[in-house]
């Protein structure tokens, strides 16, 4: 059999990238369970009238079919199933079919993988973890929702720093800012200059002055001013002063604008305290999607801005409606495999080894190997990781089998002076007498640990 092709865009991490990648997936867990979110998963596909309601992202969605369909099992309409390729609408639908079993607001986090059939990239995957959380509400949802979320992702990505993640940059923006300032300015297509301004990374700010005078009716003098509210940036409420005096000047006032000035400084007052310099407002992002509705969000990895957004989200009002009931909502998704894939790549951090094996327990002969699975399963319930020695080989090579494994400590049943085991630390070489009953290694070593990656 020929030697297989990696599939582009399908990532697989070696045992040392996986051991990063669970503990990136424990962090966020862990976090997002401390603040009261619960797990939930829903399943891979969806009907493809619901993944397709938007039109733009057929070109994206995985079908599902089987190889060979017996005659007259051929799907149709509301029966074709594709795979999700994000969590967004497998979520609406789990609100929708669950709304009698939850209490709102149901605050959820969901891990998962999802799908997508777009070109792969440095980041950009057809196969890819994303978690996500939200809070949703039943009919209504208080602003300082759109205060707590971002607040937790920071609190998340900062306990990543202690294993050598870069620091983070989660950008704010409130679309009642960018609505109002644009409809006060006498803009009406609001959706169409969000387009444009969400292009400001990619094309630079003449290019989009064109667009906005090409695609949203703009003036010259409209799409310049335009392009200074996506000018302002700042880390506490001085931001909300700059607006104001941007709008007065441009008599872009109103109403609209003035709620969404207030939202924004509440948010990025309450950043500046509990996370300071995490936290900015950044009048560009626009966030493409239509359905925001308040707060988005777009966070980026300090030195690393070319890899794009690793958290994005924002408020929304119409996640989902029963005809009786609409359910809104707040939500950040994490791009689990793009942030991943970053720290392997980078060489940001590192696992301290690829298996979970503290120890391999020796076999002096196979006669004797029940004597070291003994000693195995005493340590084993002890919590300890352990692993026996394939082979009853010359303990020079059962050592050089631990060193390649990456197992710190070898253990030696009866090799004492008075018939007891002894341990070795096969990194120091030293070695002392142990017992299965009471010996533990130190804590550091007990299980692989994710460092930075230049750590000695």
């Amino acid at each position: 059999m020929a030697r297989p092709t990696p599939l582009s865009g399908f990532p697989e991490w070696l045992p040392q990238g996986r051991t990063v990648e669970q503990h990136v997936l424990d962090t966020l867990r862990r976090t997002f369970e401390l603040h009261g979110f619960a797990g939930i998963e829903t399943r891979a596909v969806e009907p493809l009238d619901q993944l397709l309601r938007k039109g733009e992202t057929s070109k994206e969605v995985y079908v599902l079919r089987r190889l060979q369909e017996a005659p007259g099992e051929e799907p149709a309409g509301d029966d074709r199933l594709g795979l999700h390729f994000d969590l967004t609408v497998p979520f609406a639908r789990y609100v929708l079919e669950n709304a009698g079993h939850l209490v709102f607001p149901f605050r959820r986090y969901q891990i998962q993988k999802v799908w997508r059939g777009e070109r792969p990239q440095d980041g950009r995957f057809r196969e890819f973890v994303q978690a996500d959380i939200d809070v949703v509400g039943a009919g209504t949802l208080p602003y300082h929702l759109e205060v707590e979320l971002p607040l937790v992702i920071a609190e998340a990505f900062g306990a990543l720093r202690e294993v050598g993640l870069p620091p983070v940059r989660i950008l704010v923006n409130n679309r009642k800012v960018a609505e109002g300032f644009y409809r006060g300015l006498g803009l009406t297509d609001v959706e169409a200059v969000l387009r444009g301004i969400d292009k400001l990374d990619k094309v630079g700010p003449d290019a989009v002055a064109a667009l906005l005078v090409a695609d949203a009716g703009a003036t010259p003098e409209q799409a310049a001013a335009c392009l200074e509210l996506a000018a302002v940036h700042g880390e506490d409420e001085q931001v909300v002063d700059r607006v104001r005096a941007l709008a007065e000047r441009h008599g872009a006032g109103g109403a609209l604008l003035d709620e969404g000035l207030a939202e924004l400084g509440a948010l990025v007052g309450a950043a500046a305290r509990r996370a300071p310099g995490v936290v900015v407002a950044d009048l560009r992002i626009a966030r493409g999607l239509d359905y925001y509705t308040g707060s988005v969000y777009e966070t980026v990895l300090v030195g690393h801005e070319g890899l794009g957004s690793i958290c994005s989200g924002g408020r929304y009002d119409t996640l989902a409606s029963d005809g009786a009931t609409t359910y809104p909502g707040v939500g950040l998704s994490v791009g689990v495999s793009r942030l991943v894939s970053r720290l392997l790549s980078a060489g940001l951090v590192r696992a301290t080894r690829s298996v979970p094996s503290a120890v391999l327990v020796a076999v002096t002969d196979e006669e004797h190997r029940d004597r070291s699975s003994d000693v195995a399963a005493a340590l084993r319930a002890r919590g300890i990781p352990v692993e026996v020695a394939p082979s009853a080989a010359k303990f020079g090579k059962q050592i050089r089998h631990a060193d390649r494994r990456g197992i710190p400590f070898v253990w030696f049943c009866g090799a004492g002076q008075d018939g007891g085991d002894e341990v070795k630390d096969i990194r120091s070489g030293e070695q002392a007498p142990a017992d299965a009953a009471s010996w533990a290694p130190p804590a550091e070593d007990l299980w692989p640990r994710v460092e930075p990656a230049d750590v000695s």
